[in-house]
């Protein structure tokens, strides 16, 4: 095959990065106004969706490389770190422009911890934890915090007078999250990836629930309620009870790091 086994997994890797872009675009209004917010929201999920694809490819043809590497987290930045901060922040631009400009301060130190946050989580894997965690993520990842974002944000969306509301302190949610999520991708905790086990009875579980997943991301677009509260618990569940079992592992995580470099 040659170099044309590296086409698989760069394509990929390319329609993750245009579909980050086009997310920027329509959360701009640069190329629609017909609701920019979901259709941002929306790119990001299906970003989501692919982004284990061009590692899965690259495997699969044996044509895993350093520039696939780099090439992949220059995509999970447009994707997962710039595309949702805009989403959030065009969401209070046009939703709530009272609130936007009475608080744009705010809205600029969200902003820039998220994206500067995004662009060292990646730059650091790159780097250190790439050949170290086998089995754990090193902060939460870029892809988790950016479907986090906007799936609270179509969600929060969709409640009626969220946004219209300006005085309640609920509107401060989304922001709040942007900011937090930053810091958790460049924290010390560790996540669990989703991987095979030896337990079979859990394999299947999991391999239906990432169906579910799949099939739910797809209908993103829909705004059903049901889908976006599935969609909701399962990161919630995941992110929550994960980070947990990485603090109780913690120092066998770190052991077997230190292991696997000698």
């Amino acid at each position: 095959m040659g170099k044309a086994r590296f086409i698989l997994p760069n394509i990929f890797t390319s329609l993750n990065f245009l579909l980050g872009a086009f997310s920027i675009c329509w959360t701009t209004g640069a190329f629609s106004t017909s609701d920019p917010i979901l259709m941002g929201a929306y790119f990001v999920i299906l970003c989501v969706l692919l982004d284990k694809l061009d590692g899965f490819a690259a495997r699969l043809v044996n044509a895993s490389s350093e520039f696939g590497a780099q090439f992949d987290s220059l995509a999970d930045l447009i994707a997962f770190g710039l595309a949702p901060a805009f989403c959030i922040v065009f969401a209070y631009k046009n939703l709530a422009p009272s609130f936007f400009e009475a608080n744009t301060a705010l809205m600029a130190v969200a902003f820039s911890v998220y994206v500067l946050c995004a662009a060292m989580r990646l730059a650091k894997y790159n780097a250190c934890d790439s050949d170290c965690y086998h089995h754990h993520f090193s902060g939460v990842p870029t892809t988790f915090v950016g479907a986090i974002n906007v799936i609270l944000l179509v969600f929060l969306k969709n409640r009626e007078g969220f946004f219209a509301d300006t005085s309640c302190a609920t509107i401060y949610i989304p922001v709040v999250v942007l900011f937090i999520t930053g810091l958790l991708m460049v924290s010390p905790l560790f996540l669990p990836k989703l991987q095979p086990r030896k337990n079979k009875a859990f394999n299947i579980f999991q391999a239906v629930l990432i169906l579910i997943t799949y099939v739910s991301g797809f209908m993103f677009f829909t705004e059903k309620a049901i889908i976006l509260e599935y969609l909701l618990l399962l990161v919630g569940c995941y992110m929550s009870i994960g980070l947990i079992v990485g603090l109780v592992q913690r120092s066998k995580i770190i052991e077997e790091a230190k292991a696997s470099k000698k």
